[in-house]
């Protein structure tokens, strides 16, 4: 579909959502009631959307972010493979997903998220409590970004979740160990763990932990680490930087923090340079000064 008939369609469907709520769409009757031989009949609400691989990018999420916001009764949103941005990513997740609380499946695979994207998705993800599926795999989380995730995994908000797929997002060690964590937390009734392709050994103690737990509880499996990225020098010696810095305040806050700064890096680029009171004094000294 591309930007525009993504658009328009999600706009569509947001119009449609808007006229089942005000009755202005015209009243349908079923001639099989047995009073007067008709009666009013409601109009079901969308429950399903799927539409993969259609090339939306982020122009027109801002539309999608209405569509999803008027159509609440949502359980099943796949959107995967459709080069969606940070940017667009957290417009949905913020001002559209977050208000679908019946929503059961979510999968947005092989969009990019990012750590922006990472910690939108955190902070509506409490409001999903509903969520059996949720696929996020290849999705450029980042091993600062995943860390948020499972931190708000861990406080159980999401216990229905079976269904978890992590794959391809640079995902390290201590990633990793943090989903451990959420899952004997906060995930009770998680069935699948996708993991591979991310940045831990497949012999790392973890991973061990991982299927230790699953077998504990009598359910429960983790994907073949066949795939899995090794971490070169400079990002293990990133690493430990990273946590030097978090040292004290947790990884999630810690990397809040970080982003808030770039956010405000950002906006003050372009703000106005403060007023200079010496360079004030002498223009206006200049000024009055004639030949």
């Amino acid at each position: 579909m591309g930007h525009e008939a993504g658009s328009n369609l999600a706009e569509a469907l947001a119009t449609l959502a808007e006229a089942k709520l005000s009755r202005v769409t015209p009243t349908v009757y079923d001639a099989s009631s047995t009073q007067n031989g008709v009666a009013p009949r409601s109009f079901p609400p969308l429950k399903t959307f799927v539409c993969g691989r259609n090339r939306l990018g982020d122009g027109p999420m801002s539309s999608w972010a209405k569509c999803f916001r008027l159509n609440r009764h949502l359980t099943t949103i796949r959107m995967p493979q459709n080069g969606i941005r940070p940017d667009g990513i957290t417009d949905i997740l913020r001002n559209g997903i977050v208000h679908d609380h019946d929503l059961q499946h979510l999968d947005l695979q092989d969009n990019t998220f990012t750590l922006k994207g990472a910690l939108a998705l955190a902070d509506i993800l409490p409001e999903l409590p509903h969520l059996v599926d949720l696929g996020v795999g290849d999705c450029l989380l980042s091993a600062r970004g995943g860390i948020i995730v499972a931190e708000t995994l861990k406080q159980a908000a999401n216990t229905k979740l079976q269904h978890l797929r992590l794959q391809y997002n640079e995902i390290d060690l201590n990633g990793a160990k943090e989903f451990l964590t959420a899952i004997r937390l906060g995930i009770p009734a998680l069935q699948t763990l996708e993991m591979n392709g991310n940045k831990f050994a497949d012999d790392d103690e973890v991973v061990e932990e991982f299927r230790f737990l699953f077998l504990q509880r009598g359910f429960g499996v983790l994907d073949e680490l066949d795939d899995m990225e090794e971490m070169s020098s400079d990002e293990e010696e990133e690493e430990e930087n990273e946590e030097s810095r978090d040292e004290g305040v947790g990884h999630a806050h810690g990397a809040r923090d970080i982003l808030k700064k770039e956010t405000e890096g950002e906006e003050n680029a372009n703000v106005a340079p403060e007023q200079d009171n010496e360079a004030d004094e002498l223009a206006e000294m200049l000024r009055k000064t004639s030949i």
